[in-house]
């Protein structure tokens, strides 16, 4: 997506890569966000936690991660990072798996995007994830609602400003 690109400042407080999501402003409950640090204080990830139900539970997660994380390596049938967060802020401690992929064409303002919709072993978990032009894989996990394509149009990078430490 052209209007993406890598951030460069000389001593970044958040991540070095815009973060698409959902504008919290956008959004009518509550908004969580989450920075995967690594030992040399380099961001391997940023996900956000999209809470519609007024403290019971998050109902989406959307998490950014960029070439190289660790948080995108799977074994096979291992569900990815963003399901793990969200199953575990559900309290949800059964095993669930990836039971299959499929590659769906969608378009995103002018870009086409090819989604992977991800299904799982547990019914209620909606699963997709693409990867944008600059290396940064965007997963959207929800619970208990279908992710639709209407969803992708409200997707657009978040202010630097928003994960600025201090």
């Amino acid at each position: 997506m052209s209007f993406l690109r890598r951030r460069s400042a000389p001593t970044p407080a958040g991540p070095d890569f815009d973060v698409l999501a959902m504008d919290p402003g956008d959004w009518p409950g509550d908004l969580g966000a989450g920075l995967l640090p690594a030992p040399d204080g380099t961001c391997q990830g940023v996900f956000l936690r999209y809470d519609l139900f007024g403290g019971r539970g998050p109902a989406m997660i959307i998490g950014n991660l960029p070439a190289g994380s660790p948080a995108r390596e799977l074994a096979d049938g291992q569900v990815p990072f963003e399901v793990a967060q969200l199953l575990a802020a559900l309290g949800n401690d059964e095993p669930v798996t990836v039971v299959s992929t499929e590659d769906t064409p969608v378009m995103h303002q002018d870009n086409l995007l090819i989604v992977k919709r991800v299904k799982c072993s547990e019914s209620r978990i909606s699963c997709v994830q693409f990867d944008r032009s600059d290396g940064v894989l965007v997963t959207i996990a929800a619970w208990d609602r279908p992710i639709t394509d209407d969803l992708y149009q409200l997707l657009k990078p978040l202010p630097a400003e928003l994960f600025q430490q201090g």
